[in-house]
């Protein structure tokens, strides 16, 4: 295992690109073929970059921002403007041309790299509003005619010529790099308001990563398939500076809609993903068995319930013993290596983060021998506070707090942590970074949870998210709605009821499942909008919704609800580019039709 122990990310990329030389460091598929760059590859391009920057005016401390999907030029983009002293700016590439104008104007940032034609024609007509930029870089080299843009291939055709002129440049500038020198921008997506530029240091994200590195194991035999966005820090840090890190290699899916043909691909051994692809899988899984015959039915059902025998007898600390072993075997040729082989066949984990994972889907992927290990972290931390250990995972659970950061439960609930990875504080904004911490140097997370007696963190909520009904009971919705979500029915749903006498839910049916089960009944309806409105349709929502609130008291449970047409995107609003639901822009979009929930319960 390799041993890590850097002040800084550019202190980091020499020594692994000095070793490694030889070793794929990235994958992608170009023209339908996946390529590998080697980490001496990656090396010679991101001197060019770097040099290339330089060479057109990049001084220590601007601003460089990027807005594009996931790819090599991205990663390889990021190391160059950091290794010229630069400050990445990350963006989100599905954010409207209004709010990457916001951001690139925010940030006072210097150079802008573009991933393709779409987001270079997003930012063209605003290019002259945008002052501060003196090029935009087109990353996949799609021209345009225009004096401030230029290719990619230009960009290392400037740093060409850099380099032959200054030849020591780029080590020395980035071994000189210190660890309080500033790294990165990211603006949080913001489930409310306007988002607030996260300012974290070198020294931030290096120490995340030795910290997570003595939990998380990852070797240089392990491969990553990158999807999540870049610009999210969960992915920036665990799937970009810690593969990199330890000279793994990385690949980079072609879209989020090919991720599942990427990964047979691939054979990944490592993936990072948030709950919501989890939620699909779960989903997708069941209803597959749903369609087949009752024998297969009865074998895969029977599969899970000996897997979930045998996770008990792991957490007990005994062995399966000889007839449950025997059992195991059966059900892993019948059933667990298919859904393994969906998977690549060779993953030893996924890790999941960004928000609560719901139990009864990480007990499911348990009992088939697919480990989920769940962290929690926010932008400001770099990002991870907490995480399971490999070695004993407790679902339900985030994990304890990594070494060397601090973590302790106000009276009020709410987590408070203190650490090397916790941020500087907002761009341009000292109101709000003075209301996040206190006169001790404790980070406000804004989410509330409590310490298990193994002294593993259980998130309840997000303190902002807690419902206060007319009669005052506090209720998180998250726990809800976690369980609906599980339900094959489900596809999305916000539980509301902030100062209502009750609480009800918005639902987004999982209309595949809906739609073939209404074939099935013989109904008839002509869109979306009308069969969710079915008296048929309610009837099995009523028994789904009264099933799934068993386990919740009388207060908390949803008496009332809304099937909803339309799925809530990122397009529309509703969801942050990190596949966070939105409440205020929910709950202000169908706000006449809450409304109408409470008012027919009133009359």
């Amino acid at each position: 295992m390799t041993s890590i122990n850097f002040d800084t990310i550019s202190e980091m990329f020499i020594s692994v690109t000095n070793k490694y030389a030889d070793k794929a460091a990235y994958g992608y598929k170009e023209e339908g073929v996946w390529k590998e760059l080697t980490f001496g590859e990656v090396r010679s391009y991101v001197e060019k970059i770097s040099g290339g920057l330089k060479n057109l005016g990049l001084k220590p401390g601007d601003h460089v921002s990027i807005v594009s999907e996931n790819s090599r030029w991205w990663a390889m983009s990021d190391y160059g403007i950091l290794s010229a002293k630069g400050v990445t700016t990350t963006i989100y590439p599905t954010l409207t041309a209004k709010m990457v104008k916001w951001i690139i104007q925010h940030s006072e940032s210097r150079f802008l790299f573009c991933g393709d034609k779409k987001q270079t024609e997003k930012v063209l007509p605003m290019l002259n509003d945008l002052k501060n930029i003196i090029k935009v870089i087109v990353m996949d080299d799609t021209s345009f005619e225009h004096p401030n843009i230029i290719t990619m291939e230009e960009l290392i055709e400037f740093g060409e010529t850099y380099r032959k002129e200054n030849p020591d440049d780029f080590e020395k500038d980035a071994m000189s790099i210190k660890k309080d020198d500033p790294l990165t921008l990211i603006y949080t997506s913001g489930t409310t308001g306007v988002p607030k530029g996260v300012m974290l240091t070198h020294g931030n994200l290096t120490s995340n990563i030795i910290s997570s590195s003595q939990v998380i194991i990852v070797t240089d035999q392990d491969v990553f398939l990158s999807f999540l966005p870049l610009s999210h820090t969960f992915e920036r840090m665990a799937g970009h500076f810690f593969p990199f890190t330890v000279s793994a290699k990385v690949c980079y899916a072609e879209s989020i809609e090919k991720v599942a043909d990427n990964i047979r691909e691939v054979h990944p051994t490592i993936m990072i993903a948030v709950p919501r692809l989890y939620e699909k899988m779960y989903a997708k899984i069941n209803a597959n068995v749903a369609t087949s015959s009752s024998v297969k039915q009865s074998i895969f059902w029977w599969s899970i319930k000996t897997g979930r025998k045998a996770v008990e007898k792991r957490n007990r600390g005994k062995s399966n013993g000889v007839f449950l072993g025997m059992k195991l075997k059966i059900a892993n040729k019948l059933v667990f290596h298919k859904l393994h082989e969906v998977f690549g066949g060779k993953m030893r984990f996924f890790v999941s983060g960004g928000a609560p994972l719901s139990k009864e889907i990480g007990e499911f992927f348990d009992a088939a021998g697919i480990i989920i290990i769940e962290g929690y972290g926010l932008t400001e931390t770099s990002p991870v506070i907490t995480a399971n250990l490999l070695e004993k995972y407790i679902l339900g659970t985030v994990g304890p707090p990594l070494p060397g950061i601090e973590v302790k439960i106000a009276d009020d609930g709410e987590i408070l942590t203190r650490g090397p990875s916790v941020m500087k504080g907002y761009f341009k904004d000292e109101v709000s970074t003075k209301e996040v911490f206190d006169e001790d140097g404790w980070f406000y997370t804004g989410d509330i949870g409590e310490f298990n007696e193994d002294g593993y963190l259980v998130i309840t909520d997000r303190k902002k998210n807690i419902l206060v009904t007319s009669g005052g009971k506090n209720v998180a919705p998250q726990p809800m709605e976690n369980t609906l979500v599980t339900s094959k029915w489900i596809e999305q749903i916000v539980v509301i009821g902030d100062r209502r006498k009750f609480i009800s839910a918005l639902i987004v049916p999982a209309f595949p499942s809906l739609e073939e089960w209404a074939k099935e009944k013989g109904l008839e309806w002509e869109d979306r909008k009308t069969l969710v409105k079915l008296p048929d349709v309610k009837e099995l929502y009523d028994k789904v919704i009264d099933e799934s609130m068993g386990g919740f008291a009388q207060f908390e449970k949803v008496k009332k609800y809304a099937l909803l047409s339309d799925e809530f995107t990122i397009e529309s609003g509703e969801l942050t580019p990190s596949l966070k639901v939105r409440r205020d822009i929910v709950e202000e979009k169908y706000a006449d039709l809450i409304d109408d929930i409470y008012r027919e319960n009133e009359e």
